[in-house]
């Protein structure tokens, strides 16, 4: 079995090393690609061995296209899971292995949500009154309950790599693709995981970005909810 770990990486030169390591000593059988998504920091100037490979990109995709590009790499190096991780250090890898096992019990996605156990990081307020809307509107358009619709720590099978390599969001996609993968029937699962703060650096997303986000992600959801077969 062929696993892959997706790190979209901006300006995260203070935190690539660590979260590296620490896959690594977790899950020692997966290959790791960081995507650097022509960061302005020294991201770029980061090197590891293999099996650690580093894509960097001569132009900034957003995390939509930073994040394909990974997929992309997946699908066309056959590997059987994809399993993303955010690069600012929020994401745990000691829940790597249990990901995957529900990708292995037939699941074709699993997310890492911290909403259903309710421990850890749980975000700000503003952002968690954000998920919930998310929420109420996936299973609106979707009638598929999901509690962490825009946890960007995942895993997912062969058949959601070729998709997703294919087609994917370019702004803020995890509740967009959920809708997708929904409505084509595809079995969608979640996990009960625990965030931490990001380590270091600061958000790309402030006040005005999030009310784009919000109507954006919104019309992309509905949208993608009658267009999808």
């Amino acid at each position: 079995m062929k696993v892959l770990i997706i790190i979209p990486a901006f300006n995260e030169e203070k935190n690539l090393e660590k979260l590296v390591y620490d896959i690594k000593k977790h899950c020692n059988f997966c290959d790791i690609l960081i995507v650097n998504d022509c960061s302005k920091d020294n991201t770029r100037f980061i090197s590891f061995e293999p099996p650690v490979y580093k894509i960097d990109l001569s132009s900034n995709l957003g995390i939509g296209g930073a994040v394909q590009t990974g997929y992309k790499f997946a699908y066309y190096n056959n590997y059987d899971i994809a399993i993303q991780v955010d690069g600012d250090g929020q994401h745990n890898p000691s829940y790597i292995e249990a990901l995957i096992e529900e990708i292995n019990k037939g699941a074709n996605l699993c997310l890492g949500s911290r909403f259903i156990d309710k421990a850890g990081f749980q975000s700000t307020f503003a952002r968690r009154m954000g998920i919930t809307y998310f929420s109420k509107l996936i299973h609106l358009v979707s009638k598929k309950k999901i509690t962490d619709p825009t946890s960007g720590f995942r895993a997912c099978d062969r058949a959601v790599i070729k998709m997703f390599a294919t087609r994917y969001p370019t702004d803020y996609p995890e509740p967009e693709t959920l809708v997708q993968l929904a409505k084509k029937k595809l079995k969608i699962k979640e996990i009960p995981v625990i965030m931490n703060e990001r380590q270091s650096g600061v958000s790309s997303i402030n006040f005005i970005k999030s009310i784009y986000y919000m109507i954006k992600v919104s019309m992309a959801i509905c949208f993608t909810s009658i267009s999808s077969k």
